[in-house]
């Protein structure tokens, strides 16, 4: 079991399993939302994520749709805000922030996506793959 929580520990959630991917993601978005150069973010199951406290303090934001859906959308604890796991459009996953992990999920980061979008000032390092948006969408065409 995988425990995680916010910043002040109001919101805390457990977690049975992540999943790649592990990503690192770039786009301004995401930059925005946490703050810094990029999100780092995993999966779970839908079955696998669980609230243990301090649901009644998750706040939502739906981001308009730039492209098409789904919408981008992030939860975050009301009273400090930092995000928290927050479903995908259908329920059947979570997506994770890494940063809110309070135990090793045993996971590495294994690519940064949307590089072509990263902020100005960031230089990206090390040997990870690194995918813009047309790579990302024709990998998941191909599968």
């Amino acid at each position: 079991m995988i425990r995680g929580s916010c910043l002040c520990g109001a919101v805390r959630f457990e977690v049975e399993r992540v999943s790649a991917p592990f990503e690192l993601c770039h786009c301004k978005r995401c930059r925005k939302a946490s703050g810094s150069a990029f999100v780092a973010a995993l999966s779970a199951a839908g079955r696998d994520m669980r609230f243990l406290g301090g649901e009644d303090l998750i706040g939502k934001y739906e981001a308009p749709i730039l492209e098409r859906p789904p919408a981008y959308r992030v939860w975050f604890c009301s009273r400090c805000g930092s995000t928290v796991p927050n479903p995908s459009a259908d329920g059947a996953s979570w997506f994770i922030p890494a940063g809110a992990l309070d135990d090793d999920p045993h996971l590495r980061p294994d690519k940064h996506i949307y590089v072509e979008l990263k902020a100005p000032w960031e230089t990206i390092a090390g040997d990870l793959p690194q995918m813009t948006k047309q790579q990302i969408r024709a990998h998941r065409a191909a599968k």
